[in-house]
Order: structure tokens, then C-alpha cells, then sequence
């Protein structure tokens, strides 16, 4: 039988995983604090997208803002085939910082593959993935950090208020979780975005699942481990403007449902049992009525209209079984996630020895 280390219950291995689970037993959670490093590595996974306007401000707020005594500081900033001078201005950042490494994608991929290719390349016991938009408050990290060293592997920031977003903004966002936490078996949290904290085995995790398209925030969810929710005022944008326009939002809800739901699959069968019914009971209509009246009901309008719903039917059902197959035969090619141009690193260029 493994010893315990000391405070533990007996029976329980060394090396025991940090987390909160409920119902801990007492002298635990002083335990998994310990397991924490006294110096740990942190590293900021920053996507960027055409974000040549905030790149230096964006560094600055994180220079100034963001309060981390005994942790060493890793910024990963992902170039996703910016179009603009976004990865000149990067590339002179890693010149002059030591804690800057650039990733630059061999085109835009998207954010989602652009946080996978951060999470690929971190190097810290820790990593924050957060926006480039100043949106996701640098200060806020540093509770992050403290939530992880009580034991957390999971710290994510709960928005209380979407400043500079429109009404019709929110109401689809609220719709789209509400929706999307009704029909999949695996609910995410309302109003959380991609800012949060993620421990090295919860990265490791993450990094063992295979899709190729992603939905970044319910692989966040499906992978588990012990999470809390840190609340705060989001801001609005401090420079350029969204890259996300509403038929990227409407495809990126799709991709959303169909990878962690199969209910709009299911939903077919009982919709065409009830049409079925209602056809029976029609018939049966018909029939009763002819044997009454003993003549034949002239019906030309509702023949028109049965044919009509039933096709439309019939095409809406096609369209969503051909998402699932489109999203199956994506996946059967297994080709990368995304592919890498190089690393960069202070004055120099690395090669890519193999992309995910």
C-alpha cells in the first residue's frame, strides 16, 4: 500500500493533484497550497488578428497593471495571419523583451486554433488566455493567480456588464448560452468568455483532444477540474474594432452546438413522429367524413399546403444531417489544427519541428 504524505488520509498517493473537489478532508487544502511552485512561471496567451493599434498599449497595461511578485512572466503572442503591420511590430517586441515569444501562424486560422497553437507552446506551470483588446483587465490576473495557489485549476473571469456591445448583442449572447446549455451535456458558464486561468494539467488536458474545429469554451468545460468564477466590469474596446460580424457569430454558435450536441440530430425523429400522427389523424378525418357525408371533400389547398410543409421539412432536416457530415468529413482529414511559419524569440528564428 502507497504511504500518504503526512496530513493526508491514509491510502491517498503522494503527489496528489491540486483541486477543490467538494467535501475535502480537513489539513487538505493546506496541502494542495503547498503544491503550488513558490516561483512559478506564468504565461499570457494573447491572439492577434490585424492589431497593429493596440499592440503597444496592450504591453504597456501590462507592465503597468498587472501585479505579480514571484512569478516570472511568459507572454505568448499568436500572429494569426494579420494582414497589416501586426507582426513587424510583434517581432520588434521580441527583439527588445526577453519575456516575449511570437508564434506566427502560416495564415489566419482563427482565434480558436490560434489559443490552441498558445496552449501547444506555453511553457508555464500556468497559463492566462486573454484578449489583445484590453477588454480582459491585466489586474484581474493576479486574482487568477491567487485562486490557483489556494488550489484551483481553473480561475475564469464572470462579466457583469459587456460595455460598448449593442442590446442586440447581448440578447443573442444570452440566447446562445441559454440555448446551447438546454441541448448539450456539457453546460458552460453564461457570460464567460475565453479569459481565465488554466492550470499545466488542465493544458495537458486540453492538448490530448483531437477536433479540428474547435469550440474553445466547451473543451474548457468538458476537460473538468476544479474551477471558480471571478467577476468583473468589462470595458469597452480601447482601440479598432471587432473582428467578429454577425454571420461570424451565427457559424461560430453552429460550430458550437454541433460539436457538443447531437440533440438537433434527435429532434428530427420525434418531429416526424408527430407529423406522422397528425397525418394518421387526418386521414382518419378524411375517411370518418366521406363515410357520414358520403362524398369526397374537395381539399386542393391543404394537399398544397402538406406538401409544401413536408418539404420544407424534409430540406431542413438534410441541411442539418449535411452539417454533421461536413463536420464529420473535416475531421476525417485530420489535417493540422493550424501550421506554423516560425517562433520567434529575442533577435532570432526558430523552426517549427513539428506543427499540431
Amino acid at each position: 500500500m502507497v504511504s500518504s504524505p503526512p496530513g493526508l488520509p491514509p491510502g491517498l498517493p503522494p503527489g496528489l493533484p491540486p483541486g477543490l473537489p467538494p467535501g475535502l478532508p480537513p489539513g487538505l487544502h493546506d496541502i494542495m497550497i503547498r503544491l503550488r511552485p513558490e516561483r512559478p512561471v506564468i504565461s499570457l496567451i494573447i491572439p492577434l488578428y490585424n492589431e497593429q493599434d493596440t499592440i503597444a498599449s496592450l504591453l504597456a497595461e501590462i507592465d503597468t497593471r498587472l501585479n505579480l511578485p514571484l512569478v516570472t512572466l511568459d507572454i505568448v503572442l499568436v500572429n494569426d495571419g494579420s494582414t497589416d503591420a501586426t507582426l513587424a511590430m510583434l517581432l520588434a517586441q521580441a527583439r527588445i523583451r526577453q519575456d516575449v515569444t511570437v508564434l506566427n501562424l502560416s495564415r489566419n486560422f482563427g482565434k480558436e486554433a490560434a489559443m490552441t497553437a498558445g496552449l501547444d507552446y506555453a511553457k508555464g506551470d500556468a497559463v492566462v488566455l486573454m484578449d489583445a483588446d484590453l477588454q480582459d483587465p491585466p489586474e484581474l490576473v493576479a486574482q487568477f493567480v491567487a485562486k490557483w495557489r489556494e488550489g484551483y485549476d481553473i480561475a475564469y473571469g464572470l462579466r457583469r456588464s459587456r460595455a460598448g456591445e449593442t442590446r442586440f448583442k447581448i440578447l443573442t449572447a444570452h440566447l446562445f448560452y441559454a440555448w446551447f446549455n438546454r441541448i448539450s451535456h456539457t453546460p458552460i458558464p453564461a457570460n464567460v468568455g475565453d479569459f481565465r486561468l488554466l492550470d499545466r494539467r488542465v493544458v495537458q488536458a486540453l492538448r490530448q483532444l483531437p477536433e479540428r474545429t474547435r469550440f474553445m469554451k466547451g473543451l474548457f468545460a468538458w476537460v473538468g477540474f476544479p474551477s471558480v468564477a471571478i467577476e468583473f466590469e468589462r470595458p469597452a474596446r480601447s482601440h479598432g474594432q471587432t473582428k467578429w460580424s454577425y454571420w461570424r457569430l451565427w457559424q461560430f454558435a453552429v460550430d458550437a452546438i454541433v460539436g457538443f450536441s447531437t440533440a438537433p440530430l434527435q429532434v428530427w425523429s420525434y418531429l416526424g413522429i408527430a407529423v406522422a400522427a397528425g397525418a394518421v389523424g387526418y386521414a382518419a378525418y378524411i375517411f370518418i367524413l366521406v363515410f357520414l357525408q358520403g362524398i369526397d371533400v374537395p381539399g386542393y389547398a391543404s394537399v398544397i399546403v402538406v406538401i409544401l410543409v413536408g418539404t420544407a421539412l424534409n430540406l431542413i432536416s438534410l441541411g442539418m444531417i449535411g452539417t454533421y457530415l461536413a463536420r464529420m468529413f473535416v475531421e476525417a482529414k485530420q489535417r493540422p489544427v493550424y501550421l506554423l511559419e516560425g517562433i520567434y524569440q529575442g533577435g532570432a528564428r526558430r523552426d517549427v519541428a513539428g506543427d499540431f
